[in-house]
């Protein structure tokens, strides 16, 4: 069975090779050694080459079933910790039953496990009722722009969605997230001397300030809608009325109505100054993961194997977006099913060592007993 010290070094070996995800030909080294040891023991694997400045993403599917819907595992291998980070900062290290490392806890330790798990069953000479298929992807962390549509295709030959992501609160799973929405909105106005000649700008900041007030205002608390403009800029020089600004913007939403509610408010801008113009182009990048009747049903079958294994599973949603956001809408999905732990993408980021054989144990029987 399972040996949480084997298994901590395993990942050890995983976390020292520094995978950002604006460095593919780091992930993809990881990459090929992830697609080495599935096929070590038997896994058939395909990668699919990156392109747009990305990694490669890995396809794997068990050595048994057939073309059958099956178990769609999803991970990343894409950390958000620059190289160097090992070195400055945040080394692998234990620190009683935490261990640090860049990506450790998102979510190297719960890919690792999904592929701790595949051995196990390799190593028992057993098989599961369903086949088995993995998508390794490389952009995750940047709104998997070149995997989306893989994943979306290997959900046609799925009939269960498990996510390798890091459990949340102590351990609980998730079952669901906010959508999410990227805008970027640039501005034009008429630039002027600010001294002499103040009253014949028109200045593209001003509007920009009219507009972040106005967007920020569809902040919902009560709804789970939240609206962030992250970065702003504008104007050449303080003694210029700005004839130019930029902003970018994110929209979290728990419901696919909220989305479609609020995008054409955020893409049809009129400004407040009519001789400045707006331009806003963006959309949903993630679609929100709902917890629909098939969903909390997965829910409760893993929940009843983990008090099997002699632990109790809760869920939550989250106002992050994952891969399992791409297939939720038609497909039953589990997220969250990776290590406990806390701190991720700080540079305190860790797991808990206490959470390795219990979340392993936990795939390794819906493995087993999903139909």
């Amino acid at each position: 069975m399972f040996d949480a010290k084997e298994m901590l070094e395993e990942i050890r070996r995983w976390v020292e090779i520094e995978t950002p995800t604006g460095a593919p030909a780091a992930v993809n080294h990881l990459m090929e050694i992830v697609e080495s040891e599935f096929r070590s023991l038997g896994a058939r694997t395909r990668r699919i080459a990156g392109r747009d400045g990305h990694a490669d993403h890995l396809e794997i599917a068990s050595p048994w079933g057939g073309e059958e819907p099956g178990i769609l595992i999803l991970s990343h291998l894409d950390t958000v910790h620059p190289v160097g980070t090992l070195a400055n900062g945040l080394p692998f290290r234990i620190e009683g039953d935490r261990a640090y490392g860049p990506g450790i806890y998102d979510m190297k330790g719960g890919a690792f496990l999904g592929f701790a798990a595949f051995r196990e069953l390799v190593l028992r000479e057993r098989t599961t009722p369903l086949p088995l298929r993995w998508i390794f992807t490389g952009d995750e962390e940047v709104g998997s722009p070149t995997s989306r549509d893989l994943i979306r295709e290997a959900g046609r030959r799925a009939k269960y969605v498990l996510v390798t992501e890091p459990a949340r609160d102590g351990g609980k799973c998730v079952t669901a997230r906010k959508g999410v929405a990227r805008f970027v909105m640039r501005l034009r106005g008429r630039p002027a001397h600010s001294g002499a000649r103040h009253w014949e700008g028109h200045s593209a900041v001003r509007e920009l300030a009219h507009q972040i007030l106005a967007l920020e205002a569809f902040t919902d608390y009560a709804r789970g809608i939240t609206v962030n403009v992250g970065i702003v800029s504008g104007g050449t020089a303080v003694n210029v009325v700005p004839e130019r600004a930029e902003a970018s913007i994110d929209l979290r939403v728990p419901r696919i109505e909220d989305a479609e509610r609020l995008m054409p408010r955020f893409l049809e801008r009129i400004p407040v100054d009519p001789d400045v113009t707006i331009v806003v182009e963006g959309g949903l990048d993630r679609p929100p993961y709902e917890k629909t009747e098939a969903t909390a049903a997965l829910f409760a079958h893993a929940q009843a194997l983990a008090r099997e294994l002699g632990f109790e599973l809760g869920d939550v949603a989250s106002g992050g977006g994952s891969d399992g956001n791409f297939l939720a809408d038609r497909l039953p999905v589990l997220d969250g099913l990776g290590v406990d732990g806390a701190g991720a993408h700080t540079m305190e980021e860790h797991l808990l060592v206490s959470s390795l054989v219990p979340r392993a144990s936990l795939l390794l029987r819906l493995f087993e007993t999903l139909r």
